[in-house]
């Protein structure tokens, strides 16, 4: 812990790194957006008073400011989000970037053929990554995630997509000298954007339930770990004149039970949030 404390924290020199990976990922979206046949950036932000942490006893408030993009071309469709998470001083007033990648191949496109059956309208192939860096003086997370793995695209208004993803996953938090490797390990995803006919409203999200991934970078076992994270958001911009979904507010809740892999019983390894967010596309 003296080690810990010891750290420099540099919280400005993390904003400008975080609203520069922002800014970076905004360019390449954009710039990627020319050859899509469809495309949809936003800029939002998120609010909630009961983000938990593991081995904090407290309940933490965390302002998000996120960038996303969203594309398909010909063979298949591209994600990407970036969160800026600022924490209160429950949680050292740290701060977070956080970078989530994803790549959908419809394998069907790629063939040629139809490959829809049941409720399903096709198959394909998502590959991508995670990562993050923290700057809290605990424990400063730098997770560094590969994934792969095969998606069933369900035939619904909107999308719902369903995967099944190996995880290869590493760390080098505080007071570790090296990364640390954990078990690859599968995690069964789901991820949906389901308008409610022409109301307005719309049901996002994504679920995880990602299995236990060997011992920790300390030595002790994980545990599976779900995580549901979803909003019900409601198209603003329509009524003021913007345009539809230019503008969108809605209420978000997060259930992530087994946070990061601990187990039950580490204090604050259980969140149950709710939030407000709002976002503006473009």
């Amino acid at each position: 812990m003296q080690q810990a404390n010891a750290i420099l924290r540099k919280p400005v020199s993390t904003h400008l790194a975080a609203a520069g990976l922002i800014g970076l990922s905004a360019m390449a979206a954009i710039q990627q957006a020319h050859a899509a046949d469809w495309s949809d950036n936003s800029i939002g932000y998120r609010y909630g008073t009961k983000f938990a942490e593991p081995y904090n006893t407290q309940d933490i408030s965390k302002n998000i400011i996120n960038f996303t993009h969203a594309s398909g071309y010909k063979y298949g469709t591209n994600f990407l989000n970036v969160d800026l998470l600022m924490s209160d001083k429950k949680d050292s007033n740290a701060q977070e970037a956080y970078i989530t990648y994803r790549h959908t191949l419809d394998i069907g496109k790629i063939s040629g053929k139809d490959l829809s059956f049941g409720p399903a309208r096709g198959v394909g192939f998502t590959a991508g990554f995670d990562w993050n860096t923290k700057n809290d003086p605990g424990y400063g997370s730098k997770k560094r995630m590969i994934v792969a793995g095969p998606t069933l695209m369900m035939d619904v208004p909107g999308f719902l997509n369903i995967s099944l993803l190996a995880l290869w996953e590493s760390n080098q938090p505080v007071g570790i000298s090296s990364r640390y490797s954990y078990d690859v390990h599968p995690m069964l995803t789901a991820a949906w954007g389901i308008p409610f006919g022409t109301s307005g409203f719309a049901f996002e999200g994504y679920v995880n339930y990602i299995a236990a991934k060997g011992k920790d970078e300390f030595g002790s076992p994980t545990s599976p770990e779900l995580n549901f994270d979803g909003q019900i958001m409601y198209d603003v911009g329509t009524p003021m004149g913007l345009g539809k979904n230019t503008f969108r507010i809605g209420l978000e809740y997060q259930y992530w039970r087994n946070k990061f892999g601990n187990q039950s019983k580490v204090p604050g390894s259980f969140a149950k949030t709710p939030m407000i967010r709002a976002e503006y596309h473009f």
